[in-house]
């Protein structure tokens, strides 16, 4: 298992600000499961619509951070073929929400590799804001070399 800070998710995956939904890797066992964190700021750009007076994290953008912690999850420990880096397409997603994700939490995201496909992967996410489960998905992906 390892740890990967911010430096070492921007060398794994493409996004960035402001549409990077990760901010460190607690824990990656490659091809196995991914520990994240998101840290939810009151300074977060989506706030100022969604929504002013009430504001709560989009879930559109809580897939997002399951998604990113999917990439690393299969990217982690193949640095060295990042010359020829993989573009990932999620194709489906099955997701439930149980609770807000409001500023001030630490969104932690859990990603189990349920299948690996030829060109892809079936991942399970969770998503917890302490120990409370606020969403969960299934995720389904297809990876391709450029």
């Amino acid at each position: 298992m390892m740890e990967i800070d911010i430096n070492g998710i921007k060398r794994l995956i493409p996004q960035r600000y402001p549409f990077l939904m990760i901010d460190r890797v607690v824990s990656v066992e490659p091809g196995k499961e991914a520990v994240a964190v998101k840290n939810v700021s009151a300074n977060e750009a989506f706030f100022s619509g969604h929504f002013p007076e009430s504001p709560v994290m989009p879930g559109a953008l809580i897939i997002e951070a399951m998604a990113q912690t999917s990439i690393v999850l299969f990217a982690a420990g193949k640095e060295n073929e990042r010359d020829n880096a993989p573009i990932y397409y999620f194709g489906s997603c099955k997701a439930r929400f149980f609770l807000p994700v409001v500023p001030g939490d630490q969104l932690k995201l859990k990603v189990v590799n349920v299948k690996s496909l030829p060109a892809g992967a079936y991942v399970s996410a969770e998503a917890f804001v302490d120990d409370k489960k606020v969403s969960e998905a299934e995720l389904v992906f297809s990876v391709k070399n450029e």
